[in-house]
């Protein structure tokens, strides 16, 4: 069994329960939608977090195992499985060393996840491990600000922010990262977005990549 206790946040999971219920309202729902738009098969979705994504799943869907490694959260991925038409199969674990099988997915999915895991490059290792050749990743994460001085301005408070906000790191280059990482990108749209009113606007980006063949 794998030791989550660093993945323990329960005072950002609390506020992030209570956030993620407004940022629906204000966008953060189609964009959900756009993201798991024609997906198939069986998906991973690492750091499912509440369980916001089940509901935009599509039916073609055949099974998601949705992988969140804090504790508060995981319970209420579970709750929200049980309310969704696609089969959710939520368990207990982390990016970077994802609970489940080589090759034995379709796709994989991450939210908003992939600026607070420990190790961006291990993350997506575990990714090109886990998704079969052909299949693909797709990702929906704020990202760091094409503008310099902005992109120094989030390198001073990321320091701040990570402590506050479960580990989230505002001034990472997600999109270079999935490049490296031997993923291939086949689409990604960027666009500023601000979640819900009391946070600033940020970079997004949201898009598709797939894992080839070896």
């Amino acid at each position: 069994m794998q030791d989550l206790s660093q993945f323990q946040h329960p005072r950002f999971a609390r506020m992030y329960e209570r956030l993620s219920v407004e940022s629906e309202r204000w966008g953060t729902a189609e964009h959900r939608r756009r993201l798991l738009a024609g997906l198939a098969g069986r998906v991973v979705e690492i750091g499912a977090g509440n369980g916001m994504n089940f509901a935009h799943y599509p039916p073609e869907v055949r099974e998601v195992v949705a992988v969140e490694p804090e504790d508060r959260l995981r319970a209420l991925a579970e709750r929200a499985a049980g309310g969704v038409t696609v089969p959710v199969r939520v368990v207990a674990g982390h990016a970077g060393a994802l609970p489940v099988e080589d090759g034995g997915f379709d796709a994989a999915v991450v939210s908003l996840v992939l600026c607070s895991v420990p190790d961006q490059r291990a993350a997506l290792a575990e990714v090109r491990r886990v998704v079969r050749a052909g299949g693909e990743l797709r990702f929906y994460e704020h990202v760091r600000s094409g503008s310099r001085v902005v992109g120094l301005l989030q390198d001073l408070v990321t320091p701040l922010w990570s402590l506050v906000a479960g580990g989230c790191r505002p001034n990472r280059d997600t999109e270079r990262v999935i490049r490296e990482s031997g993923l291939v990108i086949e689409e990604c749209e960027r666009f500023p977005f601000k979640p819900v009113p009391s946070t600033p606007s940020m970079a997004h980006i949201l898009g598709r990549a797939r894992n080839p063949a070896a």
